[in-house]
């Protein structure tokens, strides 16, 4: 079988993107399984390869999108020129895949500061990526080899979740959710558990009774179109049968930090975020530009070589 082409995003110039990818792509775990191209600027990784000490990359596997001038750019301080640079390698990434010489897209970290200064109009990488495959329906995953959870709602306040919390909102989730494990990681029958959105799941309509009225209805109507959804299962016990119980092969959770705190309790320095339901293959870090350690030689390349890994697993089953 041939490596899976892994187009590679350099992210905010200015941040530890290039310092990530130039660690990660001579990395054994990497060059075992893939062959990979970054959408980046030559000039940034070539400067910070030489200061850092890091093994270069060959220019063959660069596509240089941008002429930023090392010597000007000071790390950790966007600027219209970098959000402008950063977006550009979005776009030729994901034209690349689209067209199929690409198997899978990987971003680095971006700026939205700096994506705003030029003229960004989408609330981040995932959204715009979205827009660009003309995707209407689709969700994150954030996840490691132990635990991978999807989320039914993202960035909202508190307040505002019980009534994004919709019986539409969880059967499109869910979809989406069953069909990505199905065609890119290979289950026959993926173990979906769903959280409640209450302590306890509600108790029965003690503590809430969106369980009652949304939850269980949506999972239902799942489970009646052949999805193996289980639940609304208590939020303080489903990540233990999850994790320890091997019970599940992910959980859907209800809101943002409820599947993102467990997770990055196992997986803070190795996870990733994926896009479900694009019809590319997008997986991403799972942490910002760190901005205070940029090009500092200080970031690890764990959670970027976690992403490509889990692109060419998508990849390889894909085929």
């Amino acid at each position: 079988m041939r490596k899976p082409i892994i187009a590679i995003t350099m992210g905010d110039p200015v941040g530890v993107g290039p310092e990530i990818i130039l660690k990660a792509l001579s990395d054994k775990r990497v060059t075992r399984i893939s062959n990979t191209v970054v959408f980046g600027d030559e000039g940034i990784l070539d400067h910070l390869s030489g200061k850092l000490g890091l093994k270069p990359i060959p220019e063959e596997y660069v596509i240089n999108l941008s002429e930023l001038d090392p010597k000007a750019l000071k790390p950790g301080r966007p600027s219209k020129e970098t959000g402008e640079a950063m977006i550009s390698y979005i776009e030729e990434a994901v034209r690349m895949a689209l067209n199929g010489s690409a198997d899978a897209i990987v971003t680095a970290p971006i700026s939205k500061e700096a994506a705003k200064m030029a003229g960004f109009k989408f609330p981040g990488h995932t959204e715009f990526i979205a827009h660009l495959t003309k995707t209407k329906d689709f969700c994150m995953m954030l996840g490691g080899r132990d635990l991978k959870v999807i989320l039914v709602t993202i960035h909202e306040a508190i307040r505002d979740v019980p009534k994004l919390v919709t019986g539409k909102a969880i059967l499109k989730t869910l979809k989406i959710t069953d069909a990505t494990f199905k065609h890119y990681f290979g289950l026959k029958r993926p173990r979906i558990a769903v959280a409640g959105l209450n302590p306890h799941a509600g108790e029965g309509g003690m503590f809430g009774d969106e369980e009652k009225k949304i939850i269980i209805p949506a999972i239902k109507r799942a489970r009646a179109l052949g999805i193996n959804a289980i639940g609304p299962l208590p939020p303080d016990t489903v990540f233990y049968r999850a994790v320890k119980k091997k019970e599940f092969d992910c959980v859907v959770c209800m809101y943002h930090d409820q599947g993102l705190g467990p997770l990055k309790l196992l997986h803070f320095d190795d996870g990733i975020n994926a896009t479900l339901g694009l019809p590319i293959i997008r997986t991403s870090v799972d942490h910002g530009t760190a901005y205070d350690i940029a090009w500092k030689g200080e970031a690890s390349p764990g959670s970027l070589i976690s992403a490509i890994e889990v692109a060419v697993e998508m990849a390889n089953k894909k085929k």
